[in-house]
């Protein structure tokens, strides 16, 4: 066995284990970064952000980093690469700024989906997520729709409509009326077509104006108790099927963990919301299988 050191946080309840990796080890296997997310027999998590150095990043990644000086390296809870988090990038922005690895209230960090600017604000940070954009062309009906989706204790075959926010997302949106606690999402729910690299799905229910709830299964993970970037797809697409007002471009989204804002500035989106480091220390991780 190897010990490494870790920390435990989260934003919004959308909880991780961050890996500091310095001088650019460790590296994690998949079936490391899996244990390390399991709650029952490693540390516990929704996904495993290693912390690393520009220099130690990637080539593809260094090449396009800017002033970026560290590499958000984002796995999810089963150990698929994931291409960001934007709940993730709060927590790793926090980490970042508690162990002074960066100075200012602004800065950079590098992701497998480009460049994010972080901000400090009073009660976390604001990350400027970059450019959204419908995924598909959704269909000219009343729904303005490209996708359906079928999960337990909703509707059938409700309309869904696609974005992609430098990840996947396809958002269902459910009357005022609708129940959220009624959905079951332990179970993946069932999207067709279903994009080649699989989709989070987000669950939305109109709260006011500017104001939505919302419930979110993540790929490679299930449901979790916040998804930022879910957030955000979720406030475009209804936004989008309200006819993108131009007075409605700042939005409070409510999820399991908490609330999140979100903010819409033409074809950028900008999120915002707490994150806290809970714990840190080190842990020992598993031999590998013979298989292995």
């Amino acid at each position: 066995m190897r010990t490494i050191s870790f920390a435990k946080g989260h934003g919004t309840k959308n909880d991780f284990v961050l890996v500091p990796a310095l001088d650019g080890t460790p590296e994690l296997s998949a079936d490391e970064t899996a244990f390390l997310a399991d709650r029952r027999g490693g540390v516990g998590g929704d996904g495993v952000i290693r912390v690393v150095p520009i220099e130690h990043a990637p080539a593809e990644i260094r090449a396009g980093a800017g002033s970026a000086e560290w590499f958000m390296d984002y796995r999810n809870q089963d150990g698929s690469v994931g291409e960001m988090c934007g709940n993730g990038t709060r927590v790793f922005a926090r980490y970042l700024v508690d162990n002074a690895l960066v100075t200012g209230p602004d800065f950079d960090i590098a992701t497998r989906a480009g460049i994010k600017r972080m901000t400090s604000i009073q009660n976390g940070f604001e990350v400027d997520l970059g450019v959204w954009r419908l995924a598909r062309e959704p269909e000219a009906d009343e729904h303005g729709s490209d996708s359906v989706v079928q999960a337990v204790g909703a509707p059938d075959a409700l309309p869904a409509l696609s974005i992609d926010m430098g990840n996947p997302h396809t958002v269902v949106a459910l009357p005022p009326e609708f129940d959220l606690r009624t959905l079951e999402l332990t179970h993946q729910p069932r999207v067709d077509p279903l994009p080649e690299h699989g989709t989070n799905v987000e669950f939305v229910r109109a709260v006011g104006p500017g104001h939505i709830a919302m419930r979110v299964h993540e790929r490679g993970v299930g449901e979790t108790q916040s998804c930022g970037t879910g957030a955000a797809a979720a406030a475009i697409a209804t936004w989008w099927w309200a006819g993108q007002p131009s007075d409605q471009l700042d939005w409070q989204v409510d999820v399991p963990g908490g609330r999140l804002g979100i903010r819409i500035e033409g074809d950028r989106v900008l999120l915002s919301g707490p994150a806290e480091i809970v714990a840190s220390g080190t842990v020992r991780l598993p031999l590998p299988t013979l298989a292995e």
